[in-house]
């Protein structure tokens, strides 16, 4: 698992908070096999140029494979003025904690 800087404020899974919107910055062919339901996709490359998609007014819980793009989106996030939250872990620990997912597939939703 991917170390997180001691600044990068992150929950996990079981204690998202109520109104927050989850980020998911993985890239299209990750975010296809499997996905949090109520996650919006904003690849980490598209990220500055798609801020305006973005509330400031909610909590923005970040999420990526297993922590360690997510955590720079915070950074990011957090410099440009946004409440913005790491999700320990990842999807990978999303998973493992049999949290819903769905999925672009056939099959079964998985985090590889």
């Amino acid at each position: 698992m991917t170390q997180m800087p001691a600044d990068i404020p992150s929950i996990t899974h079981d204690q998202l908070p109520d109104g927050a919107v989850l980020v998911d910055v993985r890239e299209d062919s990750e975010w296809a096999l499997g996905r949090a339901p109520q996650a919006r996709h904003t690849p980490l490359g598209e990220l500055t140029s798609r801020l305006d998609e973005l509330p400031q007014e909610r909590p923005i819980i970040v999420t990526c494979r297993s922590g360690g793009r997510s955590a720079r989106a915070v950074a990011f996030l957090l410099d440009q003025g946004y409440d913005a939250i790491n999700l320990t872990g990842g999807m990978l620990a999303w998973q493992e904690g049999a949290r819903p997912m769905t999925h672009d597939g056939p099959g079964i939703p998985s985090v590889s």
